[in-house]
């Protein structure tokens, strides 16, 4: 037995899979044991050494060799960060002036304060990295991309941010140079929406095809998350999913050339337009290599895809592993929809063709498990009405998308009762979801509260694990069938 594992060969994603779960743990690993000697260079290049040497033998017995360094190249690159950031310690508590870019659009908290996530370059005098959660009662406008200068007490941060600053008194706001096109873009087409299509329909259909959501009334934005939707008015996965599909399925009759590049620059705006948010990171990285496989005739599966992408957002902000929840839930859901999804249709329904709701149905309980433990550990509650509400609303997005983006040339062109006539399908489309929404998210039921323990937690996502398993063995399932871009 040890001769055949040892002796059997496996294909190199394998160990690339091994070595980011190894990457994933190590970077974990370093905030709750931050062990310095792991930040010298000849500890990575002995991770890197492993992790070449696991894929050139590409024997099993080598998938330890993988993990090991993978773990090691983690705890390098997480002791790493973590020095980087130690500057915040040193000003905890004290007042001191920040300056940095905003990194996202800024909204508004209940207190209306505005709500800044800053991309910190320098505290007082000294340089600085990180991001600071950041909120003022201030008169000044504040843009994505701006340069602001900020008095404030730094408290503790919270999930990815390094800091917290309340209540800060906004010094200076500086546009920046050169200016942010995609942003003005964005901008002009959200005020061509808004030119033709009446309020709050226009805020929905500009959330849907550009994650705008800071336009939505309160109520409809606290509705779309007792529904359980907010993840198709941010930017996201799902949002993404659909226009680099459409993308790809309008030209690749023409060229699949021409497919692939029409799809990798939707990947490419979709991201410059909407901010480099976690979930988009994780949203872009998978798209895009999806995209890749495809255009080569192969496919990604997606036990290699989903630590192989955890491990490069990592990587490259090694934070999102230590609290972040958007990071969080968007690998958790894209688990849900990749893995436990295709398993839950072969293993209930055999080998029929499944139908547009069907697949919203079960794509919807799958992201809802998946991320449920999440969910229930961190906020103590759930949408029940989730389900219900998706498949709703969920079929007709795409359509809510297409007849958005019509009504915002129409109103950019044609101005008057010509551009409202445009835009009329997406308004009456708009108007019916805006009020299935309000009405299930206003069900007195349709959030429960339930507290876990992290424990608890662990065992569900064991029993997810485990009935993933079962299915597999049961139906044979090859997981590497499926794929984002198809």
């Amino acid at each position: 037995m040890v001769a055949w594992f040892g002796g059997r060969r496996v294909h190199s994603s394998w160990h690339i899979a091994a070595a980011s779960v190894g990457i994933v743990a190590g970077i974990v690993l370093s905030n709750i044991a931050p062990l310095g000697q792991y930040a010298s260079v000849a500890w990575l290049l002995t991770g890197i050494v492993l992790i070449v040497t696991s894929i050139w033998k590409s024997r099993a017995m080598y998938i330890c060799f993988a993990v090991t360094g993978g773990l090691v190249v983690g705890l390098w690159r997480g002791y790493g960060a973590l020095q980087e950031v130690s500057i915040y310690e040193t000003f905890r508590g004290k007042t001191v002036t920040l300056h940095g870019v905003v990194k996202e659009d800024v909204e508004l908290n209940a207190r209306g304060q505005t709500v800044v996530r800053l991309a910190v370059s320098r505290i007082n005098q000294s340089t600085a990295t990180g991001t600071v959660w950041l909120t003022s009662k201030t008169d000044k406008s504040i843009a994505r991309s701006d340069y602001v200068v900020a008095q404030a007490k730094l408290s503790p941060g919270f999930g990815s941010f390094n800091a917290s600053a309340y209540s800060a008194q906004i010094v200076a706001v500086r546009p920046p140079s050169p200016p942010d096109i995609a942003l003005i873009i964005r901008n002009w087409f959200a005020g061509g929406v808004q030119n033709v299509i009446s309020e709050p329909q226009a805020s929905l259909g500009l959330g849907y095809l550009v994650g705008q959501r800071r336009g939505l009334p309160a109520e409809l934005d606290s509705a779309l998350v007792a529904a359980g939707l907010t993840h198709v008015v941010v930017a996201s996965g799902y949002n993404l999913t659909i226009l680099v599909r459409l993308a790809r399925r309008l030209f690749e009759k023409i060229s699949k050339y021409l497919a692939f590049i029409s799809a990798a620059s939707m990947i490419v705006g979709f991201i410059a337009i909407t901010g480099m948010s976690p979930s988009m990171s994780r949203a872009g990285l998978v798209a895009g290599l999806s995209l890749v496989a495809w255009y080569y005739g192969r496919r990604f599966h997606p036990l290699m895809l989903l630590p192989f992408a955890m491990a490069i957002t990592l990587l490259i902000q090694p934070s999102y592993a230590w609290g972040d929840i958007g990071w969080q839930l968007s690998f958790a859901a894209f688990a849900g929809v990749m893995i436990l999804a295709p398993l839950s249709q072969a293993y209930f329904f055999g080998d029929k063709t499944e139908r547009p709701l069907q697949r919203i149905l079960i794509e919807t309980l799958s992201a809802t498990a998946c991320t449920l433990p999440i969910l229930l550990l961190v906020f103590g509650q759930f949408s029940i009405v989730a389900p219900i509400a998706n498949l709703l609303i969920l079929p007709f997005v795409p359509l809510a998308m297409l007849l958005t983006f019509i009504a915002g040339i129409g109103g950019l062109v044609f101005e008057g009762p010509i551009g409202q006539i445009i835009a009329l399908p997406a308004e009456l489309l708009l108007t019916y979801m805006t009020m299935t929404i309000t009405y299930i998210g206003n069900l007195s039921w349709a959030i429960q509260s339930v507290q876990i323990t992290l424990l608890i937690a662990g065992c569900m996502f064991v029993a997810i694990a485990a009935a993933c398993t079962y299915m597999w063995y049961r139906t044979k399932l090859s997981l590497a069938g499926t794929s984002l871009v198809e």
